[in-house]
Formats: structure tokens, sequence, C-alpha cells
């Protein structure tokens, strides 16, 4: 049988049997960080971008407190968060909705405002989940090159057409760390027409401290085509329950809510997420921790010959040398074989670099010194 005969064969097969919807099998998988070394044993897990400080006494409390009634629904409308969030920013719990970590959001926004026909921009290494929400409401993503590594609203505004729809904006970006300026931020917005729903993701908001930063609350409270996302996975250590929320418009709101599953938020995680954004002490200590250590895995991979993005989260971009042995993926394979996990950001664009969550001290000083060793070697 030759080589035709046996792709029709296949062909034939598979027409006998349910299809996705044009599209879909384009679409790559999200591959999330390993969370693993090699032969199995983890001594460091930097890959996934998650606090070293894990979770808050109050969160844990909350958490037991809900396990004695899994056989309950949960409060589908997630009305003692919404109210715990607008209370801790000032913020109306009627234009907030809640969702299975900011992904959700994401894509719920991208279910209600695309379909077949239209277009929605991200930069050119922004967070994957924009492609792939994109994708799976049957709209073409545009990809907007960056600047050094940074947004460029220029890009962005040269890119917008009769068919885009959405803009999706990562603010700080992950995986560089880079971010946009609220003066930038409003030239993009002012850029955009007035139909054109503009999404700012501040998933590391919360770890930012530079004065010409706002996450986009200001935008989603006086606009009438802005949305901010945010999550409780990062800062608050819940990225286990996943939890996150949103906040704009209450016409946006109401359109999202239209298609939002019913009780698409655990109890679990709403009585966490009420504990975690009442601990305020929590927070403060997370911020102190990664203001110390951000500046030290800086200094510290620069003086190893590294060249590393300028970031605003709770992570860091370490680009490798070209040359035999010495390329991203050799490091990540080195590091691997001492508990070491890092993030490959090859599927970023970014072939030759590798992501790296501020961990604790002890993770921080040893993957430098593994990695001083590694680049060291003949």
């Amino acid at each position: 049988m030759n080589e035709m005969s046996k792709m029709d064969q296949v062909k034939n097969a598979n027409a006998n049997r349910p299809q996705p919807k044009p599209g879909v099998l384009d679409i790559a998988a999200y591959v999330p960080g390993k969370s693993k070394g090699s032969h199995g044993k983890t001594i460091h897990k930097l890959s996934s971008n998650e606090t070293p400080l894990g979770t808050s006494r109050s969160v844990q409390a909350a958490v037991e407190g809900v396990a004695r009634n899994l056989e309950l629904y949960p409060d589908g409308a997630a009305t003692e968060l919404r109210a715990a969030i607008g209370e801790a920013y000032g913020l109306s719990a009627d234009r907030i909705i809640c969702g299975a970590g900011s992904d959700e959001i994401l894509s719920m926004l991208a279910y209600a405002y695309l379909g077949p026909g239209d277009e929605a921009i991200y930069s050119e290494h922004g967070f994957l989940v924009y492609d792939i929400a994109i994708r799976a409401a049957g709209a073409t993503p545009v990809v907007a090159p960056e600047q050094d590594l940074t947004t460029d609203v220029d890009a962005i505004l040269a890119r917008v057409s009769d068919k885009t729809k959405v803009v999706f904006l990562a603010n700080p970006n992950n995986p560089t760390g880079t971010y946009l300026p609220f003066d930038e931020i409003k030239r993009l917005h002012e850029g955009l027409p007035s139909t054109v729903l503009l999404v700012l993701d501040a998933a590391y908001a919360e770890y930012v401290r530079r004065n010409d930063y706002e996450s986009g609350m200001e935008l989603a409270a006086t606009s009438e085509n802005v949305v901010m996302a945010r999550t409780f996975s990062k800062i608050y250590g819940l990225a286990n329950l996943r939890l996150g929320w949103g906040y704009g418009p209450a016409h946006v709101i109401d359109a999202m809510n239209r298609i939002r599953g019913p009780f698409n938020v655990s109890g679990m995680a709403i009585a966490a997420g009420v504990a975690a954004v009442k601990d305020k002490e929590f927070v403060a200590r997370s911020v102190d921790h990664n203001e110390k250590w951000l500046p030290w895995l800086t200094g510290e991979l620069e003086a190893l010959g590294l060249k590393v993005t300028p970031s605003v989260g709770n992570f860091v971009l370490m680009h490798f040398p070209d040359e035999d042995g010495k390329r991203a993926p050799d490091a990540d394979a080195y590091l691997l074989e001492r508990g070491c996990v890092l993030r490959l950001v090859g599927n970023y664009g970014l072939p030759n670099a590798l992501r790296m969550s501020v961990g604790s001290e002890e993770a921080n000083r040893t993957v430098v010194a593994h990695l001083k060793d590694f680049l060291q070697k003949d």
C-alpha cells in the first residue's frame, strides 16, 4: 500500500467520527512549566512564577472550613468574594466577575466578543493563552512586534483594522517582565476605536513598584471599552485553587455573565479569596521578599555574564550565549539534573532564554551557584 493510500485511509476513518470545528486542531496546546527535575526529583521549582511564601494562615483556615461541606454547591455569583474585592480596591462589586483563574476571564472575553472573521491583537511575546482563546473563539490572532522585549503601542495601533474587536495586553508582560507606563496605556486606549475592547491583563500588578505604573483599574472604571483581569495565583499563593477576577463596564460584565458557567468558582476558592484579599500583611511580606531578591538575582546573573531583561514581576528572563553547550536548553538540562526547574520559553519565540521565578533565599542562591558552574565548565 503506497503512502498516499495510507493517508486517504486515515482521512476516511476520520470522516466517520465527530470533528472539531475548523481551527481547533490548529491550536498549539498550552504547555505549563515542568514540575520535576531529572530522575523525578525536584529541589526547587521555579518554572511557574509561584510565590515561595506559600499561603497565609487565614487562607488555610478558610479552606479547612469549607472542606466540611463539600456536598453543597458554591454561591454561583461569588457574592462574598466580589464584595471583598470591591471593598479592598474601592470598586463596585456589580462590575466584578470571578473565574477559574484569570485564564477563564480572558477566555470568556474572547468567547463573548470574538467570532469567525474577527481579529484580536496581542504583542509578540505575550501570554500564550491569548492566542489559544482567540483561535478557540474562531477569530484570527494578529501579532504586533515588540521593541526591546517591550510592548510597542505604535505597532499595535498600526495593526488595527475594521476586523479588530479585541486587544489583549499583559502589563507587566509574561515571560519578559517588562511593562508599559500608564501614559502609554492611555495613548493606546485613545488610539483604539471605541468599538475595540482593550483587555489589560494585570496578573503581576501587585509586585510592581514603579510610580508610572497603573494596573488598568482607572481606565476600566471610566471607559466603556476597557476590562482589567487579575489573578489570585501569584502574590496570594492560590494557584492550586484557580481563582481570578475581572473588572470592567457593566455591559461587558453582563455579557460575560451570560456565558459564564453557573458554578465556575469553587466554594474553597471563594473562601480562600475572601481571606486572601483581606490579609494585607501577607501581601506586604510577599512584596518585601520580591523587592529584596529580584534585584539580587538580576545582579548575580549579570555578574555571571548573562543578559537579564529588566523585570518588574516576580521572575527574571535570562539570555544565554550563542555557543555550543552554553545555550538555554543546555543550561536547562544541567539545572534539571540538579533538581532545579526553570522555564524554557522557546514557545514564546525566545529559544535561547530561561525564565526563573523569584524563589526562596535557598532556591535563588542554589540556582545562581549551579549556573556559575555551568557557565565555567569546559
